[in-house]
């Protein structure tokens, strides 16, 4: 999927929490952990509009076709 650019206005204190996962070793850039900040909003979005119809796992993977249909490759979504 190619990648599209935007920009981001973040706190100095932010910039420095990221810095500090980077340089710790969680990412391997700056770019990494805001994808992966941004993917992680995203799911816990869908997350919360599950009906709860007692079946979590098909729910779970109605999400994950559609999060995989809409805007990302499903084995991204897999990946958070």
């Amino acid at each position: 999927m190619p990648m599209q650019m935007t920009q981001v206005r973040l706190t100095k204190g932010l910039i420095d929490k990221i810095d500090g996962l980077v340089q710790k070793g969680y990412y391997p850039n700056k770019s990494d952990a805001i994808r992966d900040a941004v993917r992680r909003l995203v799911w816990e979005k869908e997350i919360s509009t599950i009906p709860n119809t007692g079946d979590s796992v098909q729910e779970v993977r109605e999400i994950r076709e559609k999060l995989s249909k809409e805007k990302f490759a499903l084995k991204d979504i897999n990946s958070l």
